[in-house]
């Protein structure tokens, strides 16, 4: 029989340990939920990986069973023991290394002809830095403060996720300070856009309908995944964003809590990630 999640969050035979924040983050369904739209636009908000969401997944139709999958290999990787965690971060890199390309229009900066793989380095670390800032985001609006140590612990804990993900540890921000200067520098850059197929992605997150159990969380999702955006981005993206919804935004969230409770639940129960075939 499987570990329950209060056994997973006890255990010491992971890659994280009962007391990392991690597993703190991790154990409130708010942080996947309200962090992962904001999470996923700012990831397509780059052209490159705007271009292979597009060319090389079926998102308009496949959403919920992406981000399932997702979640699923972040969670064995915080919960899992090594071998579940090295696992999940195998398989996301098989499914990587098929995702490359040439871009057949002028995205951004980046004219037609340029060439993308899911596997650079550099896309690599931007995916990871949407992660790490949508989750802390999240949390620390939504569910708790953090102190100056605890970002921290979970900055290099989250650079941990990003190397059994595949990212080399060569181009991972150092340190918090770091990560901060390389995301500012990326926002205020001329590399991050909104184009059209990053507006076609935001009009599937936004606009989807979620299964039926969790509907309840459609305006949380949607306040949720404006307002953790930079503004810029949200312009770029059409998203308007009033003092209103500045206000709506806590007492959606709090709908959240209550909603997503199961969740954690069906998470504990997840079978391993299979071995891959040599």
């Amino acid at each position: 029989m499987g570990r329950t999640h209060a056994e997973r969050m006890a255990s010491s035979d992971g890659y994280f340990s009962p007391e990392s924040v991690i597993r703190r983050l991790g154990n409130t369904p708010i942080t996947p939920f309200l962090g992962g739209g904001p999470a996923v636009l700012l990831q397509v908000a780059h052209p490159l990986v705007a271009a292979g969401v597009v060319r090389h997944s079926d998102f308009r139709n496949d959403l919920w069973s992406r981000l399932a999958r997702t979640l699923r290999a972040l969670y064995l990787i915080a919960y899992g023991t090594k071998a579940e965690a090295d696992r999940a971060g195998e398989a996301v890199q098989a499914v990587h290394a098929y995702v490359r390309g040439e871009t057949d229009t002028q995205l951004g900066r980046f004219p037609s002809g340029t060439r993308y793989s899911a596997s650079d380095p550099e896309l690599m670390l931007w995916v990871h830095a949407t992660l790490v800032e949508a989750s802390l985001a999240a949390y620390e609006r939504f569910v708790a403060a953090l102190s100056d140590d605890e970002r921290e612990r979970y900055y290099h804990e989250m650079a941990q996720v990003a190397r059994i993900f595949g990212t080399p540890a060569s181009v991972i921000p150092r340190t918090l300070a770091d990560f901060r200067e390389y995301f500012d520098a990326q926002i205020d850059g001329t590399t991050i856009a909104v184009t059209e197929p990053a507006r076609d992605v935001a009009a599937v997150i936004l606009e989807a309908r979620l299964p039926a159990p969790l509907r309840v969380l459609v305006p949380a999702h949607r306040l949720a995944t404006a307002g953790l955006l930079p503004p810029r981005l949200r312009e770029e993206y059409g998203l308007r964003w009033t003092p209103l919804h500045e206000v709506a935004l806590p007492v959606a969230a709090r709908s959240v809590r209550i909603a997503t409770a199961p969740v954690l639940v069906a998470a504990s129960r997840l079978a391993p990630v299979p071995a891959l075939a040599a």
